[in-house]
């Protein structure tokens, strides 16, 4: 680990890895089936501007051919493509003006495992904390025993926001309600330099956590320290109350024990706070999933980090991201209660729902995020039944087609047994996942601005068409046949109003 910060990528997470290890052809590569390229396509290919395309030829670098009529020239496409490998541009902008493939130095995912900054993701997560993990992936530098630090006034403005929510708020409300506040008491968060943007995010994630508990005095709570240090009072009008990241004697419990009295009553053990801490540092990043797609375009309109994370969690929200975590919990336990996997598998089946927890697009075996928390959970004797539902549910959902478990149906092992609710899975997603998003946004202030601005292929009428014709009246209700009808008490004359 100490290589890898010694390898100098900077704390904006910019570090460059060729395509070619990433398993995909340069920006443009997919126009290439034609025989020729025009002036316009061989530049965006290269990432120049058309006067270097005619550099390139006059250095003897490419060979061009005069287009039909004389009106610019053409390019063999092998020809440029061979010249985009030597240079190594990937610089390029196809005609839309969009990027289609994100350079990104965050994480890889290949053959079946998964990497931060180039080395074993599950390896690190069994190895370090969460906030390790984290310190390291934004800045390079293990720190270990670092701990991140609530600002007071941010602390305060999201649990005032957090509690006046209704009381039926689910979580995800409660992180994105947090967010807003946390963002209105920083009045320096459009400060988009990566020293400001890691003091933010170090700052927010313990905000996140700690306001999902009931108000406590902020200067109590463990791991709150103002800009003056422990106790102190906040920062003044105008100041700006920056988390930290300290390593120097003992600054409270980390996220994972922070985080725990918010997912379940139950006390925690060394093996159960192990199990979340890993959890989370497995969490982190998980390459363009869809709110890590939504937090790179946010942060391309060099959108905040607190606007940046809140359009993260608004993606999450869906039934088909964060909530698939939910679905697996609930599943389990049924699996739990009935003794079998059997049942339930078969009415999920029935319904023509999907069996949660089963399966990933990016792994043809078991999602290694799964396989390590599994291992976790194996040394927790509270986990004992849902772990073995869970393996049921696998092995009775294989029979016919092979499926593997993947990190949902972990997490649900997790919650289940820890008396943690449905949505605490989402909840531990949240606040990995707002790290990754970090990194993610950092990277993307890096790029040029707004270049995730994709062209629309519009499918409406052709023009032009004619202006809109005004929609007819509603028809005047008829009045009651007499001033002495009595109506009926329901519309439909049942007995009772609607």
């Amino acid at each position: 680990m100490t290589d890898q910060g010694a390898r100098g990528f900077d704390p904006a997470g910019t570090e460059r890895h060729d395509d070619e290890r990433l398993g995909t052809e340069p920006p443009g590569a997919e126009r290439l089936g034609a025989e020729r390229l025009s002036t316009r396509e061989t530049a965006a290919l290269l990432g120049v501007k058309p006067e270097t395309v005619y550099a390139y030829v006059s250095r003897g670098q490419l060979s061009s051919v005069r287009a039909p009529g004389g009106r610019g020239s053409t390019f063999d496409a092998d020809e440029v493509r061979a010249l985009a490998r030597r240079t190594g541009r990937r610089e390029a902008v196809p005609a839309g003006g969009a990027d289609l493939v994100f350079r990104t130095g965050v994480t890889l995912i290949d053959q079946d495992r998964y990497y931060y900054r180039g080395v074993d993701a599950a390896e690190l997560a069994l190895n370090h904390s969460y906030e390790e993990v984290v310190e390291w992936l934004w800045t390079g530098r293990l720190k270990p025993g670092v701990r991140f630090s609530a600002p007071a006034q941010a602390l305060t403005a999201a649990r005032q926001a957090v509690a006046a929510l209704p009381e039926h708020s689910g979580t995800t409300d409660r992180l994105r309600v947090a967010v807003v506040a946390a963002s209105a008491a920083d009045p320096l968060r459009f400060d988009l330099s990566p020293t400001s943007v890691l003091g933010a995010a170090r700052g927010l994630i313990p905000t996140l956590v700690e306001a999902l508990h009931p108000a406590t005095p902020v200067t109590d709570a463990p791991g709150v320290a103002g800009p003056g240090g422990e106790g102190s009072g906040g920062a003044g009008p105008g100041d700006r109350d920056l988390g930290s990241a300290s390593t120097a004697g003992d600054d409270g419990p980390g996220i994972a024990a922070r985080l725990w009295p918010a997912l379940t009553s139950r006390p925690a053990d060394a093996a159960s706070l192990a199990a979340l801490d890993t959890a989370l540092a497995l969490l982190i990043d998980h390459d363009l999933a869809a709110s890590t797609l939504a937090v790179r375009v946010a942060a391309s309109a060099h959108a905040h980090p607190y606007a940046v994370v809140s359009a993260g969690l608004g993606v999450l929200e869906g039934p088909l991201h964060g909530a698939a975590s939910g679905l697996a919990h609930r599943m389990l336990r049924e699996v739990v209660e009935r003794g079998s996997a059997a049942p339930v598998v078969a009415e999920h089946l029935r319904a023509g729902r999907r069996v949660p927890g089963l399966g990933h697009r990016l792994y043809s075996g078991e999602d290694p995020r799964a396989r390590v928390l599994f291992t976790l959970l194996e040394d927790m004797p509270e986990a004992a039944p849902a772990l073995a539902a869970a393996r049921d549910v696998a092995s009775t959902a294989a029979r016919h087609v092979p499926l593997h478990a993947n990190i949902d149906l972990a997490l649900a092992v997790l919650s289940v047994s820890t008396g943690m609710s449905a949505e605490a899975g989402e909840t531990v997603f949240a606040v990995a996942r707002t790290a990754g998003w970090i990194a993610h946004a950092l990277e993307e202030y890096a790029e040029r601005p707004l270049r995730l601005r994709p062209r629309g292929q519009y499918t409406g009428p052709p023009p032009p068409q004619a202006l809109p014709a005004p929609a007819p009246s509603a028809a005047p209700s008829s009045p009651p046949s007499s001033p002495t009808s009595v109506p009926s008490s329901r519309a439909d004359g049942s007995g009772s109003a609607r």
